[in-house]
């Protein structure tokens, strides 16, 4: 296992003028040895070139990498000793399972008998133990990458294993199951674990500190619990969340704040930058309020749906829309009626250039 520091750029062009040329803007990165993180974006966001500079398949064109505070900008993967799991399986379909898994093993002169212990336990972990003599070829889809994954997890002595994407390919219902044994295999283990994905319920649940990237950068590092709470970048708070974060323009000027028009007392002790801002507030966090209550808006309702679980109401403030989480049990006004939200309080977040402000 290794800790792993990133401080570089990377553009496929030759040479870069500004930032949309590049995969990766410049950035600093610390990865602990044997923590879980996952690498979380749209597509495009340059987690995969993270990733692949991380493993070897891509030499950065500006900075380096270090393992451990050695060099390995130039370094092979079987230099960093790296083990690599793809989004389709890469496997032998003429071995069987315990073939297939041993493989990796065998290629490094390991004792048969330390293979064989290896192998039980890797099979064991993920419920392959009854399927040890089958041929790769005849299993399905799930089965192929479940043997991907486990080549990837059979050496105990890698530096570190990278996944890029590898549910993919997994039946829905199957994927909560595997994303609980990575993370069970992650706290019997101790492998240094680092999982790219472009959906949030994998990050959150799978990784102890979650890297959110968009455009090349990564805009915050955090627990599941702050990037809920405290996202330090506008993307944050629109990506993580179901839905994300509502957003309303301000302007701040002095111990008050206009909200789209409405003019509102900030909460007591909160002091703002004067100018233009951007206000954050979770859906599950926007309240009902009084006519007149200190920090509510005034809204219209435009629907609200049963989703089973919760209520969604949407609202509109001018031209704006904010989103509403309640319990089933809430007593909502219908379609067009006016409703009251409570829009500033201690969940309220307030950005300026995008930036959360302290």
């Amino acid at each position: 296992m290794a800790r792993i520091s990133l401080d570089l750029a990377h553009s496929y062009k030759p040479n870069p003028q500004q930032d949309s040329d590049y995969a990766l803007l410049p950035l600093k990165m610390e990865f602990e040895d044997g923590g879980a993180y996952a690498l979380l974006g749209p597509s495009g966001c340059g987690k995969t070139t993270m990733l692949n500079i991380m493993s070897g398949l891509l030499v950065p064109s500006h900075g380096k990498v270090l393992f451990d505070g050695r060099d390995v900008t130039r370094a092979s993967p079987q230099e960093r000793n790296i083990a690599q799991v793809f989004q389709f399986p890469v496997i032998y379909d003429t071995m069987t399972v315990a073939e297939n898994l041993a493989f990796p093993l065998r290629n490094r002169k390991v004792p048969e008998a330390q293979i064989k212990q290896r192998v039980g336990v890797i099979t064991e972990m993920l419920e392959l133990s009854g399927q040890l003599n089958q041929r790769a070829a005849g299993l399905a889809a799930d089965a192929k990458q479940k043997i991907s994954l486990g080549r990837g997890l059979v050496r105990s002595d890698v530096a570190a294993v990278l996944f890029d994407e590898p549910l993919t390919v997994i039946d829905p219902h199957l994927k909560w199951q595997l994303r609980r044994k990575l993370k069970q295999i992650h706290h019997e283990l101790k492998l240094t674990l680092i999982y790219v994905t472009h959906d949030q319920v994998e990050a959150l649940t799978f990784a102890d500190q979650v890297v959110v990237m968009t455009r090349g950068r990564a805009v915050q590092v955090g627990s599941a619990d702050a990037l809920f709470e405290r996202p330090a970048h506008m993307f944050v708070g629109h990506f993580i969340g179901s839905p994300g974060m509502n957003f309303l323009p301000a302007e701040a000027d002095g111990a008050e704040l206009a909200v789209v028009g409405h003019r509102l007392a900030l909460p007591a002790g909160r002091a703002l930058p004067a100018g233009s801002l951007q206000v954050g507030i979770r859906p599950e966090y926007l309240a009902l309020a009084a006519a007149q209550q200190p920090g509510a808006l005034a809204c219209s309702v435009a629907q609200v749906q049963d989703i089973g679980t919760y209520l969604m109401l949407t609202a509109k403030v001018g031209e704006h829309t904010l989103k509403a989480r309640f319990s089933p049990e809430t007593r909502l006004p219908s379609a067009g009626d006016t409703v009251w939200l409570q829009v500033l309080g201690e969940h309220t977040c307030y950005y300026q250039n995008e930036e959360l402000l302290a």
